[in-house]
């Protein structure tokens, strides 16, 4: 899981909103988002953020710094949770509408590289509530919100692996411990 955080633990405002988030243009931060992105050949993301998702990375223009990533997000096969959509538009996008525990775990069971979320605060808390995440790559911003929306339902016990200062934000890698 990859996912911006507040100092104070949440994911986005209260209704969703994401303008508290730096973006931290850290040539060694945008190195090891390519590295997590190279290292993964499945995306896997909730119904609500995919959309919009899809149209960002599809219309990025061959003049953009983005577009060598953006070709990325494009190409890698994308895997839709939603228990209401049937199909979405979008290069290399599919909608499961299967059970997220059953249809996740076949995922991860199968050969390949890593699998990467991207998400929303509903869809992570439902994947951390079955415990699906295996690393959890948090990326502090320098910022307190407040309120809003958090990821974690419960107390949950996790382990640090690794935290780098970047320029705007720390990246925390921690592994559940089971």
């Amino acid at each position: 899981m990859q996912m911006q955080i507040t100092i104070d633990g949440f994911v986005a405002g209260p209704e969703g909103q994401l303008d508290w988030m730096s973006f931290d243009n850290d040539p060694k931060n945008l190195e090891f988002i390519n590295h997590l992105t190279d290292t993964s050949d499945t995306i896997i993301m909730g119904r609500k953020m995919a959309p919009e998702f899809i149209k960002y990375w599809e219309g990025v223009p061959k003049e953009s710094p983005e577009y060598d990533f953006a070709q990325k997000m494009i190409n890698i096969p994308k895997v839709i949770f939603s228990k209401t959509l049937k199909t979405i538009t979008g290069r290399n996008a599919r909608i499961e509408n299967g059970d997220l525990k059953t249809e996740i775990n076949k995922l991860k069971s199968g050969s390949g590289k890593d699998i990467v979320v991207y998400g929303g605060a509903n869809f992570m808390s439902n994947l951390i509530k079955e415990n699906l995440i295996d690393d959890y790559y948090l990326f502090v911003n320098p910022v307190a919100i407040g309120k809003g929306l958090r990821i974690f339902p419960d107390k949950m016990k996790l382990k640090l692996v690794d935290s780098v200062k970047y320029s705007g934000e720390v990246m925390n890698h921690y592994k559940p411990m089971r």
